[in-house]
């Protein structure tokens, strides 16, 4: 157990799903999980942290599989979002808890929405962040990309291991200080970004700001940095390169609403919300998402929007959390 750079968040490890698992945890009362996305950390949730403790909930982020102070198995095939959800199952079991309600961003956010679908008895309720709902298709994604012609899409650029690595490994902070920016609803530049990688690598078409916006700090980024100098890249990226077993899997749940009381919440600049599918996944939610209870396109926030809009987030979770 260790003091944690965040006041009122203590962080300590436990196992999990046969993996050593680092967790920051603050208050008590009913668990609510936090899962973070790519390329993060459980202090992408900083402000969640204090602000849900604070409102009476036992709140708690884990590192993810692959990141930061949890193990990172060695074969590809571990990180499957049947880990994932195995790891937030079996989570829950070591917090000594029966049910969570449960949120995520970004990668996160599948891991959130496809624990709420498959565990429904062990997770009452799910807020979702950037990546909308869909249940499992009869495409996968990649297969997807390839029908549009499309081949320079960051998804495929992630796909063989060691490539990814070595670009972000040169320089690890100012990789993340671009990824950061350039993902941001300060990042204006019409052309930029890393979704179509129109220069070959990931970094080539991404801005490099002359100052942080005012959501990230030099201690922030420094926290960032420091993480993934330590664990490295290869976990998190190993997510992406389950896509096609994910989807090979995930057929008995094809068209599958979830049920519970749900929650999504996105910045109106997020590049996520500008992939082929997004516009018809957010209309589906009458029928995908029955317990909707609220979905809220936040006016000028990019992707990392718990971070950017941190009061109006904490905010709408904690009412979603009350309203439960």
């Amino acid at each position: 157990m260790t003091n944690s750079p965040v006041p009122g968040v203590t962080l300590k490890t436990t196992t999990a799903n046969n993996i050593h698992m680092r967790y920051a945890e603050a208050g008590s009362g009913p668990l609510v999980l936090f899962c973070h996305g790519w390329p993060e950390s459980w202090y992408s949730w900083r402000h969640q942290l204090q602000a849900v403790s604070a409102a009476g909930f036992r709140a708690v982020a884990p590192d993810m599989r692959g990141y930061g102070g949890t193990q990172s198995p060695e074969p590809i095939d571990q990180y499957t979002l049947y880990h994932l959800v195995g790891d937030m199952a079996e989570l829950v079991k070591a917090l000594g808890e029966t049910r969570a309600v449960i949120v995520g961003h970004d990668w996160g956010a599948p891991v959130a929405w496809h624990a709420a679908l498959w565990r429904p008895d062990l997770f009452t309720a799910v807020s979702a962040m950037s990546v909308p709902y869909a249940p499992p298709g009869y495409v996968d994604i990649l297969s997807a990309l390839e029908k549009l012609g499309i081949d320079n899409f960051y998804l495929q650029y992630f796909q063989k291991p060691g490539v990814a690595e070595a670009e972000l490994q040169q320089d690890i902070r100012g990789a993340l200080r671009k990824l950061y920016y350039t993902a941001g609803g300060e990042m204006t530049e019409k052309d930029k970004g890393f979704g179509r990688l129109t220069g070959g690598t990931l970094l080539a078409n991404t801005v490099d700001p002359e100052t942080l916006p005012a959501w990230l700090s030099d201690i922030d980024l420094d926290y960032y940095a420091g993480e993934f100098a330590r664990a490295g890249f290869r976990g998190g990226l190993n997510w992406y390169r389950n896509l096609r077993r994910n989807w090979e899997l995930s057929g008995p749940w094809r068209g599958q609403p979830i049920r519970q009381p749900s929650q999504f919440i996105a910045g109106s600049r997020d590049g996520v919300l500008r992939f082929p599918a997004a516009k018809s996944q957010l209309e589906a939610y009458p029928n995908t998402l029955p317990g909707l209870r609220g979905s809220h396109i936040l006016e000028g926030a990019g992707h990392w929007v718990q971070q950017e809009r941190a009061a109006e987030v904490n905010r709408l979770l904690i009412e979603f959390l009350k309203g439960l």
